[in-house]
């Protein structure tokens, strides 16, 4: 057996997909596109599957319209490699966004965010404190 998360996206997961790429340039590898065959999203993106930080995802494009989209209760949480990694993805997830938690220093964290891309997908971004020697 083996569960993979899936994001549903309303005819904009392609441009999520790049923007993510943009976001962890070094850390997201796309393994699988599929185009949508027929109809009003022939030649769209349907679906694809891609690995962030070791973890396989996927991502569907419904052509169906419903009534319901993303929200902060289910977030993707990312422990950076270093400050400047965070913050370059906090500026790019951050474009066209919300933010939830401002970029800081927590007590849980040396530097932390929580905000929502311009397609609603909700992500934590977090620096821990360095293990102690």
């Amino acid at each position: 057996m083996q569960a993979t998360p899936l994001l549903m996206f309303q005819g904009d997961a392609q441009e999520a997909l790049i923007l993510w790429k943009r976001a962890f340039p070094d850390h997201i590898e796309v393994a699988e596109l599929e185009r949508h065959s027929g109809g009003e999203a022939q030649g769209k993106l349907s679906s694809a599957r891609f690995t962030l930080g070791g973890t396989e995802w996927r991502v569907f494009d419904s052509p169906i319209p419903h009534a319901f989209t993303f929200t902060p209760a289910t977030s993707i949480f990312v422990d950076c490699e270093d400050e400047a990694q965070l913050r370059h993805a906090a500026k790019v997830l951050g474009e066209g966004g919300k933010v939830m938690m401002p970029l800081d220093g927590y007590e849980f964290a040396a530097l932390f965010t929580w905000l929502s891309d311009v397609h609603g997908v909700s992500w934590q971004l977090s620096l821990p404190f360095p293990e102690p020697d």
